[in-house]
C-alpha cells in the first residue's frame, strides 16, 4: 500500500479528500524515530522541511506545496546518497489565489484603499483631496485639477505581465472584463496563432516605458534574479505601478526603495528580497504590502488537485504492484 507522508498540521477535516488505497502517515516536525513514506508532501518552509527530511526514508516522490521547487530542491538535492526522489511542483494549484491577489493589489492601488483606509481609522474624511495631491506628484503635474482625483480607472489601461505561464493566464483572464491592453512576455517569443501573441523577455526594456502596470510572476532562477533593477525602473513611465507577485529578488530591493522614495512609481508587493519585512526598511510612500500567506482554501485546493492524480495512479496501478516514480505526478513546467 501506498504511504502518503504528510505533515502533521494538515486539517484532519481536510483527509477526507485522499482516495483510498493509501495508508496516511502524519509527520511530525522532529519524529522520535525515522519514518518510511513512498510520497511525502513537504511542509511549507525550507526550515521545516530540513528538519522533517532527516527523519525520512524509501521517499519516492517529494510534493511541494509550492509553485516553485527552487528552494526545495536545495532540501532534497538530485542524487542523494540515502534517496533520489522525484521533486513535483504544484503549478497549478496557486493560480485561482495569486491571480485573484494581483487584481486585488492593482485595484487598491488605483482606487487609493490603503489611504481611504487610513482616513476611515482616523475618522478624518476632510483629508480626501491628498488623494488628489498624491495623483498629480506622482505624474508631476503642477497645475490644480477640476474636479480633483481621487481615484484611477483600470479600463484601457496598457497591463504588461511578466511571465505568461498558468498563472500569468489566470491573471489575464481576471483582467479582461476591465477593458485593458495586455501586453505579454515569457522567456521565449511565442507567434500569435493559435493563441495570442508573447513577446520574448529580451524585448522587457523596450516595453516596460509603454505600460500603466507591470506584474512580475516569473520563477527565481539565476537568470530572473535581479530582472528588475534601477535601470528597469527607470524605464518605467512616470506613474506607473509595478506589482511583484513573483520572488522577491526579482526586484532589487535598494533600487525599488529608491523609486518609490523619488515619487516617480508605485508599487504593490507581496515578497521582498528578504520574504518577510524588515522595520529598518522603509518601502517609500505607502506601497501596497502583503505578507505572501497561504490559506486554508489553497491548502484544499491542493489537496484535491494532487489527490485526483494520486487516485489516477492508484487506479493504473495493478493490485500489490509498488509505487514508482514512474506513476507520480510529474512536475509542470512554466
Amino acid at each position: 500500500m501506498l504511504r502518503v507522508g504528510i505533515p502533521d498540521w494538515v486539517d484532519p477535516g481536510l483527509l477526507h479528500l485522499f482516495p483510498d488505497g493509501i495508508e496516511l502517515v502524519s509527520v511530525p516536525a522532529r519524529p522520535a524515530a525515522k519514518i518510511a513514506v513512498d510520497f511525502w508532501v513537504a511542509p511549507l518552509t525550507p526550515h521545516a522541511a530540513s528538519e522533517m527530511v532527516q527523519y525520512l526514508e524509501g521517499v519516492k516522490v517529494v510534493q511541494s506545496l509550492l509553485a516553485g521547487v527552487d528552494w526545495l530542491l536545495k532540501v532534497v538535492p538530485a542524487g542523494s546518497q540515502v534517496w533520489s526522489p522525484q521533486v513535483c511542483d504544484a503549478q497549478g494549484v496557486h493560480n485561482v489565489a495569486t491571480a485573484e491577489w494581483v487584481i486585488a493589489a492593482i485595484l487598491a492601488s488605483l482606487k487609493y484603499m490603503p489611504f481611504y483606509a487610513g482616513l476611515q481609522a482616523a475618522g478624518d474624511w476632510a483629508s480626501r483631496k491628498e488623494a488628489d495631491q498624491a495623483y498629480r506628484s506622482l505624474h508631476d503635474i503642477a497645475k490644480a485639477l477640476h474636479p480633483p482625483v481621487l481615484v484611477e480607472e483600470l479600463a484601457r489601461k496598457r497591463v504588461l505581465i511578466v511571465g505568461y505561464g498558468s498563472i500569468g493566464r489566470s491573471i489575464e483572464e481576471r483582467l479582461m472584463p476591465f477593458d485593458v491592453e495586455i501586453i505579454r512576455v515569457a522567456r521565449n517569443a511565442r507567434p500569435a496563432v493559435p493563441g495570442p501573441g508573447v513577446e520574448p523577455v529580451s524585448a522587457l526594456k523596450a516595453l516596460l516605458s509603454g505600460a500603466d502596470v507591470v506584474v512580475l510572476i516569473v520563477p527565481l532562477t539565476a537568470e530572473t534574479t535581479g530582472m528588475i533593477a534601477a535601470e528597469e525602473l527607470a524605464l518605467m513611465k512616470r506613474g506607473a505601478l509595478l506589482i511583484n507577485a513573483a520572488r522577491g529578488p526579482v526586484v532589487a530591493t535598494d533600487a525599488l526603495i529608491e523609486a518609490l522614495h523619488s515619487g516617480r512609481i508605485r508599487a504593490a508587493i507581496d515578497v521582498t528580497d528578504l520574504n518577510r519585512y524588515r522595520r529598518d526598511i522603509r518601502f517609500g510612500p505607502r506601497p501596497t504590502c502583503s505578507s505572501h500567506r497561504t490559506s486554508r482554501d489553497r491548502v484544499r485546493s491542493f489537496l484535491r488537485a494532487r489527490c485526483d492524480s494520486l487516485r489516477s495512479r492508484l487506479r493504473a496501478t495493478s493490485p500489490g504492484s509498488r509505487f514508482t516514480t514512474s506513476s507520480a505526478a510529474t512536475t509542470d513546467s512554466q
